[in-house]
């Protein structure tokens, strides 16, 4: 077989097992021998010479094998699209090859973009007024999660960061949080009816990627060395000593280093693309036992037949999440029977994904008392909009369930939702046309 003589299917395997292979010469000899030991070399080399950097899904891979006929050797005077260092770039992202191309697409001057992405840290004892975010503390069951949100000017430079360059670079297949058109049931729908379901928690996820792990997701597009170090520190932050009082000491030592902020716009999306070889892995491994993989956010999911050996993909799992740079939650680890209730991100997949009954009782009954007594007295988390809390839940509830959705709108609209009361601008309110503030910026 040659890669004139591929199938379709020969293809499809070949790209499975490359996916999961190391992108080199070496590495994919010894993944296609597995197929075609007489020809592995052979289409190895050719394979490298076409693609030197490794695509982003096992798709990728499957359309380059089937193509092959039909694309011709590179040469030296290729006209392929690269920047001055030689290195090819990939997706329809702006090329900056300088400092300067970012700044003037960011709307900065050179010295602004230094003040915002502050690579010698400078700032990380100054004053809160020149600090570039802002933290809020939430309480969990087991901990503080901290809440790092960009202010203004910063918030801004991330969303075109994501808008321009992030938002063009897939995340792999498996992932499905923060992602269009994907969603907790999209996550949990792979594993409805299964017979076995496992849930798996990833530790202090967004504060785990360091400064490196985002500076080679920028490099792996195309962007020379400072710009890739420039967007990096623009999305990435360190916390105050002052904020880390009362941590406990794991998590301290993560916010301390340079970390992906959990709060900015950029950091979703971030997360999904390092966490990609994660992915691969886990989908890798999945395969190998007859198992479903997805993944949201920091949930991993895995589904299987009654037979899976769980104990073996546990272990297995928290290898690959060590290599890649995470940690498996023991405690947040869940295995689900038939006979059990299986719940996936709150969703209970025994049959279909669902909210649990309960939740769905709770909120009519919470909708019942709106109407009857009265919209006061039963905001008792205190909502500050608590008309939005409870059109969230019922968007929630309906997205999983269409006639329980129309059931709790009918009844939302029955209750007399106070006005909205708006608070005038104070007399010393920043108008449009005064300077921004260190405090802005």
């Amino acid at each position: 077989m040659t890669e004139r003589e591929l199938t379709p299917r020969a293809a499809a395997i070949l790209a499975r097992l490359a996916v999961d292979a190391d992108w080199t010469r070496s590495g994919l000899d010894e993944a296609f021998a597995r197929l075609i030991p007489a020809k592995a070399t052979r289409l190895a080399d050719r394979v490298m010479n076409l693609y030197p950097s490794p695509p982003f899904d096992e798709a990728s891979i499957f359309v380059l094998l089937r193509d092959l006929p039909f694309l011709a050797e590179p040469s030296v005077s290729s006209d392929r699209p690269t920047h001055f260092g030689g290195k090819p770039w990939r997706f329809e992202v702006p090329r900056y090859e300088t400092t300067g191309d970012l700044a003037r697409s960011l709307d900065l001057t050179i010295s602004e973009i230094e003040w915002f992405a502050d690579l010698e840290g400078r700032l990380r004892s100054a004053p809160y007024p020149l600090q570039h975010y802002r933290s809020a503390r939430l309480d969990k069951r087991q901990g503080i999660r901290l809440l790092e949100v960009p202010k203004p000017r910063l918030r801004e430079i991330q969303r075109k960061i994501l808008r321009r360059i992030l938002d063009r670079i897939p995340p792999h297949p498996a992932a499905h949080g923060f992602r269009k058109a994907r969603s907790p049931r999209t996550f949990a729908l792979p594993h409805s009816g299964r017979a076995v379901v496992v849930s798996m928690d990833l530790r202090r996820f967004f504060p785990s990627i360091g400064f490196d792990r985002v500076v080679a997701i920028f490099e792996a597009v195309g962007y020379p060395g400072t710009v890739a170090a420039h967007l990096a520190a623009l999305c990435t932050t360190v916390t105050p000593a002052v904020e880390l009082i009362g941590m406990d000491r794991p998590t301290a030592s993560r916010l301390r280093a340079t970390h992906l902020p959990q709060g900015a716009p950029t950091s979703p999306a971030l997360a999904n693309l390092v966490a990609r070889q994660l992915d691969i892995r886990a989908s890798g491994l999945a395969r190998s036992v007859g198992a479903h993989y997805t993944r949201y956010a920091d949930d991993l999911a895995f589904s299987a037949a009654a037979d899976l050996d769980v104990d073996r993909l546990l272990w297995l799992m928290s290898q690959i999440a060590y290599d890649e740079g995470f940690a498996v939650h023991p405690g947040k680890t869940r295995v689900g029977r038939a006979h059990q209730r299986q719940q996936l991100t709150g969703l209970v997949v025994n049959s279909s994904p669902a909210v649990p009954r309960e939740e769905y009782d709770n909120l009519r009954a919470l909708l019942n008392n709106c109407i009857r007594a009265g919209v006061s007295g039963q905001n008792r988390r205190g909502a500050d909009d608590f008309r939005a809390h409870v059109y969230g839940r019922i968007a929630r509830i309906g997205e999983t369930n269409e006639t329980r959705r129309t059931k709790l709108l009918n009844m939302a609209a029955r209750v007399d939702w106070p006005t909205p009361v708006f608070e005038p601008r104070n007399s010393g309110s920043r108008t449009a046309h005064t300077p921004a503030t260190e405090e802005d910026r």
